[in-house]
């Protein structure tokens, strides 16, 4: 009688300790990269009279065993004004405001950057 290799089990275990490593590797990446987008938005967000527009821009990422969630927002309720500046409006005499694209870049700039940083931590 000969013993075998249970291949299964040993390539389960191949897997989930992978699975495991592409997890951590994500989560580091992308809790990185939300407190770099908010710096970056507070840079290159316009300032008005007061700059709270700028300094208002925050983040949270919420972890669980699987998963990571971050979220970069403006805590001082201006979510309306980013949507009016980000995408200029109408005028009260006529005519349209300029945009003022400044969520969009840092927004393309953050998915690009924690895709390339999770590889770069997996293939380590």
């Amino acid at each position: 009688m000969a013993t075998g290799i249970n291949l299964d089990k040993a390539v389960s275990d191949i897997l989930s300790e992978f699975s495991t490593d592409v997890t951590k590797a994500a989560q580091e990446a992308v809790t990185e990269v939300s407190k770099e987008a908010v710096k970056k938005l507070k840079q290159t967000a316009p300032k008005g009279r007061t700059g709270k527009y700028a300094r208002g821009w925050t983040g949270k990422v919420e972890k669980t065993t699987t998963t990571v969630d971050a979220t970069i927002y403006g805590k001082t309720g201006t979510y309306q004004l980013a949507h009016l500046l980000e995408n200029g409006h109408a005028k009260r005499g006529g005519g349209r405001t300029a945009p003022i694209v400044h969520i969009k870049p840092v927004e393309e700039w953050a998915i690009s950057e924690v895709e390339k940083r999770i590889r770069e931590k997996v293939e380590q």
